[in-house]
């Protein structure tokens, strides 16, 4: 399952791979991050606050990375709270000059694949809410 949304945003396109290529950045417009750990070349963790304010942490690996261009990582879910929900949760930021294409890609597993329109509604979301966040830091 796909969720894709585009957006121009009023940034140059220097400014907006300064924020999506930089992990440290993602608490200032990515949804739900509160903070970021143990950034290396090919990783991370994010720490999300969840709706009943706990938090949750989650570790992504780096898949590709191609300079004012395109961005793409994926959570590492083997032994997390996640496994249970995706057997894969990818995010790829795609620029244009200033225009911002956001695409979360997800396969689902268990109850989620019983109602897939509700996972791919929220992964929508998801890509608007960080669309809003970036347009607002940039």
């Amino acid at each position: 399952m796909k969720a894709r949304r585009t957006r121009t945003l009023d940034a140059p396109p220097e400014a907006i791979w300064g924020v999506v290529s930089d992990p440290y950045q993602l608490p200032r417009w990515w949804p739900r991050v509160t903070r970021v750990e143990g950034v290396q070349q090919f990783g991370w963790s994010t720490i999300l606050a969840s709706p009943r304010g706990r938090s949750v942490r989650a570790d992504w690996r780096l898949d590709t990375s191609k300079k004012e261009h395109r961005r793409r990582w994926s959570q590492e879910l083997e032994g997390s709270p996640f496994a249970a929900l995706f057997e894969q949760n990818t995010v790829e930021v795609r620029l244009d000059g200033s225009t911002v294409t956001l695409e979360i890609e997800q396969r689902v597993r268990g109850w989620a694949r019983l109602a897939p329109f509700l996972v791919r509604r929220a992964a929508k979301k998801v890509a608007d809410e960080a669309l809003d966040g970036l347009q607002a830091v940039v």
